[in-house]
């Protein structure tokens, strides 16, 4: 894999307070390597791995993305919701904003039925044959099309089980990282001080509860699925 430059600088990890971890009664010991010191009760995060790391998992997408691979973000507490909704739909990728269904991916033949379900009703949504089934009958299956909209609605159109996985909070997502870890889905995680990083294939130390940290690594990751795309098509 060619490592490239992804303009990761320390100073503007540390505007975005990626630094910034967990207070340090709440720690990983798992991530010593990856902490630097200690301020005020909080642990802070060495940048310097960070900014390698993130470089790494630039290159990764990257070249993956230059492959016809294809990508899940996984993000769903409030926080991280709104910038990975943005963050998907700029490198086109699969996404999961809500509550991650249990056996989402390990159970990819029952998701793969609710998805045929869903592409259907908004078919019939879109060419008015809900509207013209009896009042009940339209409002029961309005009520499905909005159930699978929420839990489904970021990977209706994915086909096949993704590549690649990112996951914003290592936490928040641990059931989606353990159907990852189950299948052998590679997965980029964002790993917070009081994360576990031997359970991801990539992790990135960083903040996983800022806005402005959350907003930065997802904008470097995207930016370069992105190039690896727009090399795919350079490059046939």
């Amino acid at each position: 894999m060619t490592r490239r430059y992804w303009n990761i600088n320390l100073e503007d990890l540390m505007e975005a307070g990626v630094h910034f971890g967990h207070d340090t009664k709440k720690w990983n010991p798992k991530m010593a390597p990856y902490i630097s010191a200690k301020r005020k009760g909080m642990h802070i995060t060495n940048l310097v791995k960070t900014a390698r790391f993130l470089s790494e998992a630039c290159d990764l997408v990257f070249d993956a993305a230059s492959r016809g691979k294809q990508f899940l973000i996984v993000g769903t507490k409030k926080k991280a919701a709104d910038l990975v909704l943005r963050a998907a739909i700029r490198a086109r990728c699969h996404y999961v904003t809500k509550k991650w269904v249990s056996g989402m991916l390990t159970n990819w033949s029952t998701t793969e039925t609710r998805l045929q379900k869903f592409r259907d009703l908004r078919t019939k949504q879109k060419t008015g044959r809900l509207n013209r089934l009896p009042k009940r009958d339209a409002a029961i299956l309005k009520r499905q099309l909005s159930h699978l909209q929420r839990f489904f609605g970021g990977i209706k159109y994915m086909t096949e089980l993704p590549d690649i996985v990112i996951i914003v909070d290592q936490h928040k997502e641990y059931t989606a990282l353990r159907e990852c870890i189950t299948l052998g889905i590679p997965t980029i995680c964002l790993i917070d001080t009081n994360c576990d990083p031997d359970l991801a294939d990539l992790p990135i130390p960083a903040n996983d509860d800022s806005i402005s940290s959350l907003r930065l690594i997802l904008n470097k990751l995207v930016f370069a699925i992105r190039e690896g795309r727009s090399d795919s098509i350079r490059n046939p």
